[in-house]
């Protein structure tokens, strides 16, 4: 009743909500950028499949892919074994050294690539991950997708609504 035309959240593990928050609008939602994966892997050469890149391995479920609509053997790494990053986000920290961050990201990176060469592509999961993903470009030399990349692509969808008209 507001104009909203569109509804997104930033965070990949809410996927979980994905179709129960759907149901209850009349206008498209867009819960997680995770349902950019079987996306990307459409739009990949023959062979090559995209990853992902979460800030914690050990709690993204199968559950979560499932319902974000990514094939259940996707490729998945993990910034928890790094220095900062995982430990500064998940631990809603005041400060955070955005070297050692970046360090982290893309260091998790390079390792899921290391061990997935067929690898096309990486996905982030997490919002916070997308001030690294062109350092992860770099360093990997893959196309690196995020939440910015998948909010663009729904909001150019969209007719925003003009207030006072």
């Amino acid at each position: 009743s507001d104009g909203v035309d569109g509804i997104t959240t930033n965070c990949g593990f809410l996927a979980l909500y994905q179709a129960e928050l759907a149901s209850a609008v009349s206008i498209p939602v867009a819960t997680s950028s995770l349902m950019q994966v079987d996306f990307v892997n459409r739009i990949l050469p023959v062979g090559k499949r995209a990853g992902i890149l979460t800030i914690s391995g050990s709690t993204l479920t199968q559950n979560h892919l499932a319902l974000a609509g990514v094939p259940l053997d996707t490729p998945i790494g993990s910034t928890e074994n790094g220095l900062e990053f995982t430990r500064a986000i998940l631990n809603n920290e005041n400060e955070l050294d955005v070297d050692q961050s970046r360090r982290d990201n893309v260091e998790a990176a390079q390792a899921l690539v290391g061990n997935n060469p067929d690898l096309g592509a990486i996905v982030l999961e997490c919002t916070n991950m997308t001030p690294y993903a062109a350092d992860i470009r770099k360093a990997t030399g893959l196309p690196v997708f995020s939440i910015v990349s998948f909010i663009n692509w729904f909001q150019s969808a969209l007719t925003p609504v003009q207030y006072g008209r």
